[in-house]
């Protein structure tokens, strides 16, 4: 496997943990669904947009 398929697979990974996170968060079904688009959209951003403000992420 290339480095690059392995690095796809691991962003793979940590997407549909993140949005297992959100859908399972106490945030507003608009908030949800806003930062789910996010994550599909862009994947290594929104991953780690949504890790430092999403809901349920690290706020300091």
């Amino acid at each position: 496997m290339e480095v690059t398929g392995l690095f796809g697979l691991i962003v793979l990974a940590l997407d549909v943990y993140a949005i297992l996170k959100i859908v399972q968060s106490s945030a507003e079904t608009l908030s949800k669904v806003i930062w789910i688009v996010v994550v599909l959209v862009f994947p290594v951003i929104g991953l780690i947009v949504w890790y430092l403000f999403g809901p349920g992420g690290s706020k300091g």
